[in-house]
């Protein structure tokens, strides 16, 4: 009896280890919309790359663990994630208020805003005056098709709209729109494949954090994921993927390059401001 009972006592640290141990290979379950460059979308023989897809990749590498991420329609990602197939998306999600309320979200890694897109030589829009009197092209059904319409008579521009974003780009390099209108991230990569297109003019308004969602008990893996975050931001590794993805060295302000106290969005629900201490290997 007290063989088997120390049998017990040497083999229970064993037991537990080996159960960390398991738990640490469990791969990380996550998804993207593998439609949204340069986001993630496929690549030549196979899978999907993309600035979201290798920052997830190095964010799993780091915890120590594998990672499964699929490619699907993102309309269909947050109800994944809360039927539990996902432990969190990998796919940009804005942070909204009504998405905080039911989501628990890590600190931003990009900032999300809508940007104008112009031809090569045109005047830089300056402010949003400057667009009276001009035709703004943008990708039908999107939010900034629903911007431009809600605005149109306000600032006295044409609205212009197509299938598609790159339709909307090349009316924009051909001269039969002034400018295209959509997402920051999205306009940058597409002046890297479309030489006479140029960033332009940011509307800072509209400025959101692209963050992580997880489900509103997984408060643990939120903190871990964002802490790695945290210290890929600190050594300049979200910066380079930036840049290496969108085309443009991000500034020192821009979320690729800032910790911010707390986990979460700051000022949204599921923050918690309790300050944390780093420790980055």
């Amino acid at each position: 009896m007290r063989s088997f009972a120390l049998a017990l006592l040497l083999t229970a640290p064993l037991a537990l280890g080996g159960a960390r141990l398991a738990a640490a290979q469990e791969p990380l379950r996550t998804a993207v919309d593998g439609t949204f460059a340069p986001h993630a979308f496929p690549k030549l023989g196979g899978g999907i790359q993309g600035f979201n897809v290798e920052l997830f990749n190095e964010v799993a590498k780091r915890l120590g663990r594998p990672i499964s991420m699929d490619s699907a329609s993102f309309s269909g990602l947050i109800p994944a994630l809360n039927a539990g197939r996902y432990d969190f998306l990998a796919a940009p999600v804005t942070v909204t208020k009504e998405r905080a309320e039911n989501l628990l979200f890590t600190e931003g890694y990009l900032y999300t805003a809508f940007q104008f897109g112009i031809r090569k030589g045109s005047a830089p829009v300056k402010s949003l005056e400057d667009i009276r009197g001009k035709a703004i092209a943008v990708n039908k059904g999107s939010a900034y098709d629903a911007w431009a319409q809600q605005n149109a008579e306000k600032y006295g521009f044409t609205v212009q709209t197509f299938d598609t974003q790159p339709d909307a780009v090349q009316a924009v390099v051909s001269g039969r729109a002034y400018a295209t209108l959509g997402g920051n991230t999205t306009v940058r990569y597409a002046a890297t494949r479309t030489p006479m297109l140029v960033p332009d003019f940011v509307i800072k308004e509209t400025r959101a954090h692209w963050a992580a969602p997880f489900r509103k008990d997984n408060v643990e893996l939120r903190n871990k994921v964002e802490d790695v975050l945290e210290c890929m931001k600190k050594d300049g590794t979200v910066a380079a993927l930036s840049e290496k993805w969108f085309g443009d060295k991000p500034a020192a302000d821009d979320a690729e390059n800032t910790v911010f106290p707390g986990y979460g969005v700051p000022g949204l629900p599921g923050y918690d401001p309790a300050p944390h201490e780093l420790r980055c290997n």
